[in-house]
C-alpha cells in the first residue's frame, strides 16, 4: 500500500491519469457508499489535488460521486471526468465565481463573501460537457484582471511583512503554485500559500513561529492552530499557517475585487445559455469556523427572507449549502426557503486542504436524503443536456413533462443512478 504522499506524487504528476490506470491494477478501494460531494477544488484553483488525485481520494473515501468546483475555471473538467470514468464514479462538473451585486438592492451588504460587501460567491453546477470550453473562455479575461489585483496584493504583503524580512514575488513564488498557464486561476489562497512557505523559511517553525505571531506581530492565534504549528512532524503545517493567514492576516493586505467580478446578471445569462444550473452559495453567520480559515462573522442571516426571493426572481436555479458548516436552525431555515421559492438544493463540502475529509458525515442524516438524490439528478442533467439541450433539468421540455421540481429531480436522479449501475 502506498502512502498518501506517494499517491499524491503519482497522481499530481503530468502523467497522473496514466498513473491512475496503473494504480487501479494494484491498489484496492473500499466499497462505495452513499456519500457525495459536489464542491471539490483542484490545482486549477487551489488544492493539494490535481483533478485525477481529487477523484482518487474521493473514491478512496468511499464516495459514490464527486464534483469539480474550481474558482473562475473549469479547465480541469476533461481530466476530472476521465479519471472518474477510470474509477467507475459518477461525476459532475462546475465552477465557482464571484459576481457583483452592486446593481442590486444588496449592493452594500455583506452577503457570502468574508472579505467584501456587495460581492457574491456563486456556482455554475451541471455544466454540459461540450460547453465547458466556452465557459472557461468566458472567465479568461476575469482571471487576467484578477492577476492585476493579485500583483497589487503581493506588493501589500511585502509592505506589511518586509520589516520582518519576509517578502514574496508574484512571478517566482505565487504563479508557479497555480495552473494559470493551463487555464486555471490564481486566488488569494495562492498568495497566502506563498507567504506561508516564506514565513516557515524565514521565521521558522514551532514555538518560534507561534511567538512571532503572538508577540512580534501581536496578532491572535488560537490554541488549536498554535498546537498544529508546534508539531514539528505536522505534514500539513503550511496549510495550517495558510488557514491562519486567510482568517486573520488577509484583512491587512486584501484589496477589493472590482473588474474581475462580472455583474451577476451576466453570469446568470451565461448559465442559461450553456444549460448549466446557477446556484447561490449560502454561507450563513459563522461562529467557530470548521476549516479554521473563516473568522467569526455575520453574513446573510439577518436578511435571508428578503434575499432568497430576490435570488429566485433574478433567475437563480438553486442554492448550494454545506450541512456540516451550519447549525440545525440555519439549515432548516434555508431549506424551507428553497422549498417556498422553488429553488433546487445542492450540497458540497468545500475541499481545498489536506485536513478536510471528502466525506460530510452531517449529510448522512436522513433529512438530507434529498441531497443524495439531487447529486444524481445533476449528473443525469449533464449527460442528457450534453447530448440534447432539450433534455436538461430546467429545459422547457423537461418542465412541461415534470412541472413540479421535486418530481423532476426524482426522475433525473433515477436516470443518473441507472447510468452508473
Amino acid at each position: 500500500m502506498k502512502t498518501r504522499e506517494e499517491l499524491l506524487e503519482l497522481l499530481n504528476a503530468e502523467n497522473g491519469l496514466e498513473n491512475l490506470k496503473t494504480l487501479l491494477k494494484t491498489e484496492s478501494l473500499p466499497p462505495v457508499g452513499r456519500d457525495v460531494n459536489n464542491h471539490i477544488h483542484t490545482t486549477y484553483s487551489f488544492s493539494p489535488y490535481s483533478p485525477t488525485a481529487a477523484v482518487w481520494f474521493a473514491r478512496a473515501a468511499g464516495l459514490c460521486t464527486c464534483g469539480l468546483m474550481d474558482h473562475d475555471s473549469i479547465a480541469g473538467s476533461e481530466e476530472f471526468l476521465a479519471a472518474a470514468k477510470e474509477v467507475g464514479m459518477g461525476a459532475t462538473i462546475g465552477l465557482e465565481c464571484r459576481v457583483s451585486f452592486k446593481n442590486t438592492p444588496f449592493g452594500d451588504r455583506r452577503l457570502n463573501n468574508p472579505d467584501q460587501d456587495g460581492v457574491v460567491y456563486m456556482a455554475l453546477h451541471g455544466v454540459p460537457h461540450n460547453r465547458a470550453a466556452e465557459v472557461n473562455a468566458f472567465f479568461a479575461p476575469y482571471r487576467a484582471a484578477r492577476n492585476e489585483r493579485n500583483r497589487k496584493m503581493v506588493a501589500a504583503v511585502n509592505q506589511l511583512m518586509g520589516q520582518y524580512g519576509v517578502t514574496i514575488d508574484f512571478e517566482k513564488d505565487v504563479l508557479p503554485l497555480s495552473n494559470y498557464a493551463k487555464g486555471g486561476s490564481v486566488t488569494e489562497r495562492h498568495i497566502s500559500s506563498a507567504l506561508a512557505y516564506r514565513m516557515l523559511e524565514v521565521i521558522g517553525k514551532g514555538e518560534t513561529l507561534v511567538k512571532f505571531i503572538r508577540e512580534t506581530m501581536q496578532l491572535p492565534l488560537s490554541d488549536k492552530i498554535a498546537g498544529f504549528l508546534c508539531d514539528e512532524k505536522n505534514p500539513h503545517m503550511m496549510y495550517d499557517l495558510l488557514g491562519w493567514i486567510k482568517s486573520t492576516l488577509i484583512a491587512k493586505f486584501y484589496i477589493d475585487a472590482t473588474d474581475e467580478c462580472p455583474d451577476v446578471r451576466e453570469v446568470l445569462a451565461l448559465s442559461e445559455k450553456v444549460g448549466a444550473i446557477s446556484a447561490y452559495a449560502y454561507l450563513g453567520d459563522v461562529g467557530d469556523s470548521v476549516t479554521g480559515d473563516k473568522r467569526a462573522q455575520k453574513f446573510e442571516d439577518d436578511f435571508l427572507d428578503e434575499l432568497v426571493p430576490f435570488l429566485a426572481g433574478l433567475g437563480y436555479r438553486a442554492i448550494t449549502y454545506m450541512p456540516s458548516r451550519n447549525t440545525p436552525a440555519q439549515l432548516k431555515r434555508i431549506r424551507a426557503l428553497c422549498d417556498k421559492y422553488g429553488l433546487f438544493q445542492i450540497s458540497g463540502e468545500d475541499i481545498n486542504s489536506p485536513r478536510q475529509s471528502f466525506v460530510c458525515e452531517a449529510q448522512r442524516a436522513p433529512e438530507f436524503a434529498n441531497l443524495y438524490e439531487a447529486t444524481w439528478a445533476l449528473i443525469a442533467h449533464e449527460w442528457r443536456s450534453t447530448k440534447n439541450p432539450a433534455d436538461g433539468l430546467f429545459s422547457k421540455e423537461s418542465v412541461a413533462q415534470w412541472p413540479a421540481l421535486s418530481d423532476r429531480v426524482k426522475a433525473f436522479s433515477a436516470f443518473g443512478q441507472e447510468m452508473f449501475k
